[in-house]
């Protein structure tokens, strides 16, 4: 399957499904999903950068952990 294909029927599934879709993005499973995701990802970021630019991290953890989930 071409990647094209795959990307055309992704995005008819998220078109014919996208309430569904941002149901399931609200969900408990998808937040506590997110912030295992999010803390991982800070923590590597944070130790990258080593801990320089925690706050700015924190931020845009914050940013994205409030699209993702229902908290």
């Amino acid at each position: 399957m071409a990647i094209d294909d795959l990307s055309k029927k992704a995005k008819d599934f998220l078109g014919e499904n996208a309430d569904k879709v941002q149901e399931a993005l609200k969900s408990e499973q998808a937040e506590s999903i997110s912030d295992k995701v999010l803390d991982g990802l800070a923590g590597v970021a944070n130790k990258v950068t080593g801990g320089k630019h925690s706050d700015q991290i924190e931020d845009i953890k914050t940013k994205l952990d409030g699209q993702i989930g229902n908290e």
